[in-house]
């Protein structure tokens, strides 16, 4: 139930207004089904040539999905695309991981998360 109103919520009202603000961090995946660009906003931290983030219903988010079908994305930092490659770390302690992530994004992926995923993107660029 927690799942379906949050993701409700973030389809029809938060993601359309964080996707037009020019300093969000976006992830662009390949849609798995329609081939189409599928344009998240995310919150999480550059370490390197690295992006972290942990998304808070795992498997169940459907950019991971998409990430499962093509690894291959683009990640939106400071208003340009970098392109990169998804990898999926179920065996990284993603509650440890979000203590080293932006502080206001990571309170609110514990909220409502129930099934917390670890991603790492290598950026190519």
């Amino acid at each position: 139930m927690q799942h379906r109103l949050v993701t409700t919520f973030q389809r029809w009202v938060g993601n359309p207004i964080l996707r037009r603000l020019p300093n969000q961090q976006l992830l662009e995946t390949k849609g798995r089904v329609s081939g189409e660009p599928r344009i998240t906003p995310i919150g999480g931290r550059r370490s390197g040539d690295q992006f972290w983030l942990v998304s808070e219903f795992g498997e169940r988010s459907q950019y991971v999905r998409n990430i499962k079908a093509d690894n291959r994305v683009r990640v939106r930092l400071h208003g340009r695309w970098h392109t990169g490659t998804a990898h999926l770390l179920p065996e990284d302690d993603a509650r440890a991981r979000l203590r080293e992530l932006p502080r206001a994004n990571s309170a609110a992926v514990r909220l409502v998360g129930t099934d917390l995923l670890t991603v790492r993107v290598d950026l190519n660029d």
